[in-house]
């Protein structure tokens, strides 16, 4: 490949920032965490950036333009920056294909999930009418830990009964709820998305879920990718085949 730009003169971190839209400091830190290759200096310390430098620092903005660690993505994300940077290319490109394929998988996990959901709400889903069940006994059955059903409660994704005893109580009706709860966070939709959407439905607004679940409320804090998970996964995937087109258009060079 190339170790210069056009006419030989070499980038300067400003430059490369300029380049590819970033604060300099980010281009610094990429450097930093190893996703760039080492960045030669001259004699009074600043750093000179070449033509490779460039295109490097192109691919890692296009594998991590999306900042959320769920399903691992951003982890091999990473990985396949850090491979071309050594000048792996044949590595990075397996590894951005399979990078490409977990992004199809985790949306098709998001799509049935959601496909789930839409059931529940229209009433399609079975339930055990008149059996009642203890914490235990729920957290056994939903495979998931007493504290977490505590954390879906407290966090008001559900409210359940209690006897005069103060005890709770769980039936059919809490049952099918904790079950889409579970299914929604298996398929990583946020709480906030979650909660969004349960206080909607029991508002009676039981249409269009998928946009519900999708779309966060005006003033409503924004924390987590998977507050828009769908959109979040189908602009994921847009980003994973650009990563793949600019890996094979680096290996050219």
């Amino acid at each position: 490949m190339k170790n210069r730009i056009a006419g030989g003169k070499p980038l300067k971190t400003s430059e490369i920032a300029k380049a590819v839209g970033v604060h300099p400091n980010t281009v610094r830190l990429y450097e930093q965490w190893g996703l760039l290759q080492p960045v030669p200096r001259n004699k009074n310390g600043y750093r000179h950036y070449t033509e490779e430098h460039l295109e490097q620092m192109r691919l890692a903005r296009m594998a991590l333009r999306c900042e959320f660690t769920e399903g691992k993505i951003r982890e091999r994300a990473a990985a396949i920056v850090k491979a071309a940077a050594f000048g792996h290319f044949d590595e990075a490109l397996e590894k951005a294909r399979e990078y490409l394929s977990h992004i199809k998988n985790e949306r098709t996990k998001a799509e049935e999930a959601l496909e789930l959901c839409q059931k529940w709400v229209k009433g399609e889903l079975p339930e055990d009418s008149g059996v009642y069940f203890r914490r235990s006994d729920v957290a056994e059955r939903l495979d998931v830990s007493i504290d977490v059903l505590r954390n879906w409660e407290r966090n008001g994704l559900i409210d359940i009964p209690r006897t005069d005893n103060n005890y709770r109580i769980y039936g059919s009706k809490e049952m099918s709820r904790l079950k889409i709860i579970r299914t929604l966070r298996s398929a990583h939709y946020s709480m906030m998305a979650i909660l969004r959407m349960m206080n909607r439905v029991d508002m009676g607004q039981k249409r269009d879920v998928r946009g519900i679940l999708d779309t966060p409320l005006p003033g409503e804090d924004i924390v987590s990718a998977t507050d828009r998970w769908i959109s979040t996964l189908t602009e994921t995937e847009s980003d994973a085949k650009e990563v793949i087109i600019q890996l094979k258009k680096m290996m050219k060079k």
